[in-house]
């Protein structure tokens, strides 16, 4: 099993929303919980935890479940900076030497299973592709997997670029895995309660 660490990108001021999404409640948990039991029942270590906006109010939501803890101070310049806080955060923790993967994702898609991550990294493993990304909503996004070759790329990104531009170059030779539950991630009053409605 190759080694991958997970970076949850927790970051965001939920402007849309009006309120932390990553503290809205789904099943009994916060959005932020769930991502969060689903990455440390999966097969990444270490887990690191990206948090900017609000970080005082939503650090105890993940305190004593054994996840780093990366402040990005810049959250507000955009994805691309907390891209870069939780990249240097798991490789302090797991010197990049030590790994061979970082899986990223987000805390409003609260369909994000372990199973889907360890798929990741088994499609990973399997096809030796340096990206394993899920495929929803006719695109390719989060959660990926991505190779540590391309950990500097990654770094390279700015402003609001997120982790599909990198998926984006490489998507003739991305891995993957089918997730169109993916397709609902939660930016608004509206997204929450579609999640309510939905089947299942």
């Amino acid at each position: 099993m190759p080694a991958v660490g997970a970076v949850i990108l927790a970051a965001g001021a939920s402007t849309r929303l009006g309120r932390p999404k990553q503290l809205l409640m789904v099943g009994g948990q916060t959005l932020l919980r769930r991502v969060v039991n689903a990455a440390l029942a999966s097969a990444c270590a270490p887990v690191v935890v990206v948090l900017g906006a609000h970080a005082a109010r939503i650090a105890p939501e993940v305190a004593g479940t054994g996840v780093i803890v990366a402040e990005n101070p810049d959250w507000a310049a955009g994805m691309a900076s907390s891209i870069r806080v939780g990249l240097a955060a798991l490789t302090a923790n797991a010197p990049a030497s030590d790994l061979d993967a970082a899986l990223f994702l987000v805390c409003d898609q609260p369909h994000v299973s372990s199973p889907l991550l360890n798929a990741l990294i088994e499609r990973y493993e399997t096809t030796a592709a340096p990206i394993a990304a899920c495929a929803y909503g006719g695109g390719l996004g989060v959660p990926a997997l991505f190779a540590r070759e391309l950990f500097g790329e990654l770094a390279s990104l700015s402003g609001a670029e997120g982790a599909r531009a990198v998926i984006m170059r490489h998507a003739p030779t991305v891995a993957r895995v089918d997730f169109s539950e993916g397709a609902l991630d939660i930016d608004t009053d509206a997204d929450y309660r579609r999640l309510f409605d939905a089947p299942g």
